[in-house]
């Protein structure tokens, strides 16, 4: 437990600097998205609105909410977006996409939580709040590690590709490659669970008092 302790420091201390550029990669997508909102005219903000609302309609029309249908959807969304960012750094052209995958995601949260505050204000950031923060508290800390993850085994691919360390085997680094996505699989499933039992019950509590 000591040791795996001991390797799990060293390896953040070593990569330290990667994990920082997916930190900041991130936030960067969360001020564009927050700027994106403020960049969209009246007629955009209305017609996007009415979809929302829309949404908040059909959430209070349905009293019981399938569950099973929300988490499937939730994990294998997360299953997906992980599988990808996971094949991308198996090969050195992927690495600039996985700096996309990340940004986007952090676009998407910026956006969507802009885009509530924007429209409803205090209720939209506590809505914000309740139905987006519980399972991204999870899920962000997974992104950013399987995104860096991926850029550490993507250069150490390219390291051996231009050193006189080509002959090395790359199966030790691959397998703990593989066994650390998995376990991120497994956080995420978490993820999905939060969203599906802690989110989606806060949403539908707010929504209903909204309307």
């Amino acid at each position: 437990m000591h040791k795996n302790k001991t390797l799990l420091i060293n390896h953040v201390k070593e990569h330290a600097t990667i994990y920082l550029f997916m930190v900041i990669l991130f936030l960067t997508g969360i001020i564009f998205g927050a700027i994106l909102v403020n960049s969209m005219n009246f007629v955009q903000k209305q017609d996007l609105f009415f979809y929302l609302e829309r949404f908040f309609k059909q959430v209070t029309d349905n009293e019981q909410a399938a569950y099973i249908e929300i988490f499937k959807n939730s994990f294998f969304y997360h299953i997906k977006y992980l599988l990808l960012l996971f094949v991308l750094g198996l090969s050195v052209i992927g690495l600039p996409l996985v700096w996309i995958l990340i940004f986007l995601k952090g676009l998407v949260v910026g956006f969507s939580v802009g885009f509530m505050v924007n429209q409803l204000g205090m209720n939209g950031l506590l809505l914000a709040s309740l139905s987006i923060a519980p399972q991204n508290f999870l899920i962000i800390p997974v992104y950013i590690i399987a995104g860096s993850l991926a850029m550490i085994f993507s250069l150490t691919l390219l390291s051996k590709l231009f050193t006189n360390r080509i002959a090395q085997p790359v199966f030790q680094p691959f397998g703990r490659y593989v066994l650390l996505f998995s376990l991120l699989i497994l956080f995420a499933s978490i993820a999905a669970l939060l969203e599906t039992f802690v989110s989606n019950e806060a949403m539908q509590w707010m929504v209903r008092s909204f309307y």
